[in-house]
């Protein structure tokens, strides 16, 4: 019996090791990946107006659902809108545009609202990507669907948005570009959320980079 035991162990050891090897850490149901952002247009103009104090330099968000083996990615995403992929799909897109995601985890006293959080992030899949970043229930974009996922309990706020450069004081020329193509106005003070502003969040730790799938 105390045999068995050791073989049984061993074996959960072996497998929790394979995983933690292949991404250079043990993930968990819930894990938030963050998006490093690079110097495309879109993604630089949303890392310059969001810097917070911990100076983070994030353009997306998604969240890790954890089942049996497998490992899957919901997010809302500028290719396919609000979609669950698997990870390794979802590492290897974001490796192809040279980014990197780093993992952060929810605190211990906020991991219970994870199950409902996954629940809620899969009835929004399939709606379409929210260029226009107004809050709407027809449109997502990638912070919108986290915060809705969690807003049960109310895991992450909502704050004014702004689409200044810290640099100029003015609103940032890529984003008033962006929306004069969309025939909007800048909504400069309508409340949104944020890749950056999840980082820093007190709620959630940061765990690593993940590793590179090859």
């Amino acid at each position: 019996m105390r045999s068995l035991k050791i073989i049984l162990l061993g074996i959960i050891l072996f497998v929790l090791g394979s995983c933690a090897t292949k991404y250079g850490m043990q993930l968990e149901n819930g894990d938030l990946l963050l998006v490093s952002a690079n110097g495309s247009t879109l993604s630089g103009a949303i890392d310059r107006v969001t810097q917070t104090g911990k100076a983070t330099h994030y353009s997306h968000i998604g969240m890790l659902e954890k089942e049996g083996k497998d490992y899957w990615v919901l997010h809302a995403g500028t290719r396919n809108g609000s979609e669950r992929v698997p990870l390794d799909h979802f590492l290897r897109d974001e490796q192809n545009d040279n980014n990197h995601v780093d993992v952060y985890r929810l605190k211990k006293e906020y991991r219970k609202t994870i199950p409902n959080a996954i629940s809620v992030a899969k009835n929004w899949l399939g709606k379409p990507y929210n260029y226009s970043y107004i809050l709407s229930d027809d449109q997502l974009y990638c912070s919108d669907f986290v915060h809705r996922s969690f807003a049960r309990d109310s895991i992450f706020q909502l704050e004014p948005m702004t689409f200044v450069n810290p640099k100029t004081g003015k609103t940032d020329v890529a984003w008033e570009a962006f929306y004069k193509k969309q025939n909007l106005e800048v909504p400069e003070g309508k409340p949104g959320c944020n890749p950056n502003g999840m980082a820093a969040s007190p709620k959630i730790k940061f765990l690593g980079k993940i590793r590179e799938q090859r």
